[in-house]
């Protein structure tokens, strides 16, 4: 690993390093800087096992925010667990779509990279992200449905890594998830909910795929802690809806202020934009150095990635340092 801030987005330990200590405004990642408040009484009993029956309501919780049955459901210690069982659980040739997580990569055993246009060979399995990472591409139900259509006709998977699709459930493909589909989905809790810590994903498959994750998984696979928050939270209508607008809010003045700075935002989802400079390097030192941390990208020097804000409080911060350095 030559750079660990071109690696992944959240290390602040490595811009620590290189910059200094101080009150860092990260904005390196897509993860919701607003969390789901965790209610200060809700303290989990850590002493047994955690409860079968616990388990069962998180899906069930989550099942019905997904708009799925919870047998299509089977949570996992965060999403990227999940996709790298994959490839040992589903075997066969795959590739997956770039640019694109780096895990889907290493999914399965020599996958293949495509670009969006390319087309999938035979009956591979095709992975990717919607919306992606970290252009932030939206696809239509539509668009996804063709694809589906296109891999069962060739007899091969449909994967999608729907990690940021909270924020747009319409566009999910997850109802379309059931016996006799050869589509997987998989689905974050940490990013929308902005509790990344707590590792908590989901796979959305057919009974015979969620069978073997359990198996894979074994009896316990969800702490306590994780097991209750995540069940309050997807029950959690009214935060949820309200967090949508207020995150579509936050994109729109993020929006402004970059072009405001001759910057273009790219992306649909409002977690995050991308932004496309001809010195990206110099422009990420010079936030660097002011103490905010954006993503930049070892195989796409010219690409630096935004979080949104939380609060205009951040945004003004933003805004000082691009203006002034």
């Amino acid at each position: 690993m030559s750079d660990p801030l071109r690696y992944h987005g959240g290390n602040l330990a490595a811009a620590r390093a290189r910059f200094g200590d101080g009150p860092w405004l990260d904005l390196s990642t897509g993860i919701n800087p607003l969390p789901w408040p965790v209610p200060a009484e809700l303290v989990a009993d850590l002493g047994p096992l955690p409860d079968p029956a616990a388990l069962a309501r998180l899906e069930a919780a989550a099942a019905s925010h997904f708009g799925v049955s919870p047998a299509l459901v089977c949570a996992v210690p965060g999403s990227e667990i999940g996709l790298r069982l994959l490839g040992p659980l589903l075997g066969g040739r795959a590739c997956h779509r770039v640019p694109g997580y780096r895990t889907h990569g290493a999914a399965f055993a020599d996958s293949l990279p495509l670009s969006p246009a390319a087309p999938v060979p035979g009956d591979a399995a095709l992975l990717l992200a919607n919306p992606g990472n970290p252009c932030g591409t939206l696809l239509d139900r539509t668009e996804i449905e063709a694809l589906l259509a296109e891999r069962t006709a060739a007899g091969g998977w449909l994967i999608v890594d729907e990690a940021f699709m909270d924020t747009d459930p319409e566009a999910s493909i997850a109802p379309l998830v059931g016996e006799g589909r050869k589509l997987i989905v998989f689905r974050s809790f940490g990013k929308f909910f902005g509790l990344a810590g707590l590792r908590l994903g989901f796979v959305l498959a057919p009974p015979q795929i969620v069978a073997r994750y359990r198996a894979l998984l074994g009896d316990w696979p969800i702490d306590a802690t994780a097991l209750a928050i995540g069940t309050l939270a997807y029950r959690d209508g009214t935060w949820i809806a309200t967090t949508r607008a207020t995150l579509a809010r936050r994109a729109t003045a993020l929006d402004t202020l970059l072009r405001a700075h001759g910057l273009v935002p790219v992306g649909a989802s409002p977690l995050f934009r991308l932004v496309a400079h001809p010195d990206a390097a110099a422009l990420f030192e010079r936030l660097g150095r002011a103490h905010i941390l954006v993503r930049p990208f070892e195989n796409a020097p010219h690409w630096l990635r935004f979080g949104v804000p939380a609060d205009p409080q951040a945004l003004d911060r933003l805004d000082r340092v691009l203006r002034h350095g």
